[in-house]
């Protein structure tokens, strides 16, 4: 069985997307449309912009997203038997399996970037990566903890991101460095994604959620915050909502998955991140980048 997995923020880079643009018609008019929906040139930015700007949150995830979309839009021979995305790529799964349109996705994906800005200018957090222990390690240091700071990114055994506030998250980076830990580094972003810091951001990207249209979409999507199968839109919108302030549950994602009979992960968008994680998680699955004609 095939699966269609779409990646998250920090997989971007400078001159993403213009070779879609050069080469395709239909990816040059989805491109054109976007800066239409943005409200700003986000193809000068991807295309000819500086690193430090196309890091920005609320060029980052728009970016990504169009880069994904179209890919699987040009790339797509059949229809996946399932679908994936990493924290920001389960909007584009979203959209690619029918369940939202492309600009009404676009929308969505720009005002979560959006929101999640101003969280994080309210409430300073920060992330960070820990390697080398057991989830349930993690998750118990980081209960244990005063402060605000919980697993926030599931990404494949011996690799747990928490979240929180800084100096939350310093100390348990420190806690589990005595524990064991073969690293616990802080990462270089703009706050404390997929932990309760993001509240505002949830309440905001909830009116918007509420207000879109979501249709049922045309294979199972395992959504980050249950790793379960669904293609419920009342279920798919809950989950979305839920997805600021929760955990991305991708080991979790990918091993159920394998047990619901997947056997190829195909990644259609930036980068190659996931297909690392799919063969961390189990080396028995076949991966590979999209192939475009």
């Amino acid at each position: 069985m095939n699966v269609a997995m779409f990646p998250g923020q920090g997989a971007q880079f400078v001159g993403m997307g213009k070779d879609l643009y050069e080469q395709s018609a239909v990816a040059k008019e989805r491109f054109i449309a976007a800066n239409d929906i943005l409200g700003f040139s986000i193809t000068d930015i991807m295309f000819d912009g500086d690193a430090d700007a196309l890091k920005e949150t609320s060029v980052t995830q728009p970016a990504i997203f169009l880069h994904s979309f179209i890919t699987y839009e040009l790339a797509q021979k059949s229809s996946p038997d399932m679908a994936a995305g990493h924290s920001l790529g389960e909007f584009s799964a979203l959209t690619a399996m029918g369940a939202l349109s492309f600009e009404d996705g676009l929308r969505l994906v720009s005002k979560r970037a959006q929101a999640m800005q101003a969280a994080c200018n309210v409430a300073k957090g920060t992330m960070a990566a820990v390697l080398g222990l057991a989830d349930d390690v993690v998750e118990k240091a980081c209960e244990n903890i005063s402060g605000i700071v919980v697993a926030a990114n599931y990404n494949c055994p011996g690799q747990l991101v928490i979240s929180g506030a800084f100096s939350a998250v310093e100390t348990a980076c420190e806690t589990l460095k005595e524990a064991g830990a073969r690293r616990a580094l802080l990462l270089p972003v703009g706050g404390a994604f997929h932990s309760p810091l993001m509240e505002p951001a949830r309440e905001e990207l909830a009116k918007a959620i509420l207000d879109t249209t979501i249709h049922r979409p045309s294979c199972p999507i395992y959504q980050n915050v249950t790793a379960a199968a669904t293609q419920d839109t009342a279920s798919i919108k809950e989950n979305l909502i839920a997805q600021l302030t929760g955990p991305v549950k991708w080991t979790q994602t990918i091993q159920q998955m394998r047990i619901d009979g997947a056997t190829l992960f195909t990644e259609y968008g930036p980068g190659k991140v996931l297909q690392g994680l799919v063969k961390k998680i189990d080396r028995e699955a076949e991966v590979q980048s999209a192939q475009m004609d």
